[in-house]
């Protein structure tokens, strides 16, 4: 997870200021452990502070998770960002972009799921603040995917938006429930031919 310019790995680096080096350290063992097996006194412990500096920055190990899935959203922002700027003016060439993205990112074997979803997942209850990141993330994304099925030229861009969108989702969830092999290949295949069953003839 990146904070400012720099990327933080789960060992102390105290050239980070301890906020960012506390978001930076939690979002790495959510991410790998589960946000229910991660207490406050290891995160503290792992970014080389304390519980007391942990909660000056954040009121509760809630705001704290909220706060780390708002990075992996504004993260996943900025893609869209990146595949705009290359290829500015073609809707089209932004969506495979993605999608040859997403297969790449699926082929690491690093990769357990989107940390959105996972969260979705742990906190059931749709009260708690870091849920309010999770669906308003997962809809602004298929919004705007959408919006460039639109843009293309494509026939029922809705519906072809929920195709992809959920083809996307099942890959993850395949990836982290029977494995990876041939993975990233089947979904850029079965992408394209999504997207051409949607192409006007």
């Amino acid at each position: 997870m990146k904070s400012g310019a720099e990327t933080l790995t789960i060992e102390n680096n105290e050239r980070i200021p301890p906020r960012a080096r506390l978001l930076a350290v939690a979002a790495e063992l959510f991410y790998r452990h589960g946000i229910r097996a991660i207490g406050v006194e290891a995160i503290a412990e792992a970014a080389g502070t304390n519980k007391m500096t942990l909660y000056r920055h954040f009121p509760s190990k809630d705001e704290l998770v909220a706060e780390c899935l708002r990075e992996f959203a504004r993260q996943g922002v900025e893609r869209w960002a990146k595949y705009e700027k290359a290829h500015p003016g073609d809707a089209l060439a932004q969506i495979r972009a993605w999608l040859t993205d997403v297969a790449a990112i699926l082929s690491d074997g690093n990769h357990r799921g989107c940390a959105l979803a996972n969260a979705a997942i742990e906190l059931p209850d749709r009260a708690h603040p870091a849920r309010r990141v999770v669906e308003q993330f997962k809809l602004g994304q298929r919004t705007h995917l959408a919006h460039l099925c639109r843009s293309a030229g494509l026939k029922d861009p809705e519906m072809l938006a929920d195709e992809l969108y959920l083809l996307l989702e099942g890959a993850r969830v395949t990836a982290q429930s029977i494995g990876t092999g041939g993975l990233s290949e089947r979904l850029i295949r079965m992408g394209e031919a999504t997207i051409a069953a949607h192409e006007k003839q």
